[in-house]
């Protein structure tokens, strides 16, 4: 019995070690606030909510995201479609560090709008010449996608220098 509960205990620790390496590598939005713009007598209201990424790429950067989420009934279950407008703004919020070298563009976020064919991306592009970071959120669809996006930048101090794939 004695080998039977070692065994156990490590498949047990086994099995938990891959869940938090699985976990600490998806990225996730985290919600750090959000508004009512439309009060709904049934189901939540229309709201917008801004949610924070950090860069699973780059640490020390987190891009803050506020978009419009819809509510109602349809809200309520998911099946609602919210609008294809996103603002975006990413920070230094702590040393700037790359664990490894960067694409020169790669999508680094998205998440799904729509219960079928909306997302909406985030794109991260390296501006060598000038050492900086540009990010550029848009939704798009299966078929189309909209024109309707937003940009921001994080300088990163000219002595770091920002490692690119070749």
């Amino acid at each position: 019995m004695h080998s039977f509960a070692k065994t156990l205990c490590g498949t047990a620790i086994v099995s938990v070690a891959a869940l938090l390496l699985t976990w600490g590598h998806s990225v996730r939005a985290e919600q750090v606030g959000e508004v009512d713009t439309a009060f709904k007598l049934i189901g939540p209201d229309h709201k917008i909510v801004m949610d924070a990424y950090d860069d699973p790429g780059v640490m020390g950067v987190t891009c803050y995201v506020s978009r419009a989420k819809t509510g109602g009934i349809a809200g309520g279950l998911g099946l609602a479609e919210d609008k294809a407008e996103a603002s975006i703004a990413c920070r230094q919020v702590g040393p700037i560090a790359f664990p490894k070298p960067l694409r020169v563009q790669e999508e680094v976020f998205n998440e799904r709008m729509s219960i079928l064919f909306k997302k909406l991306r985030i794109v991260r592009v390296v501006d060598s010449k000038r050492n900086t970071l540009v990010y550029l959120t848009y939704s798009d669809r299966l078929v189309d996608g909209s024109p309707k996006n937003s940009i921001t930048a994080v300088a990163v101090d000219r002595a770091t220098v920002i490692p690119v794939k070749r």
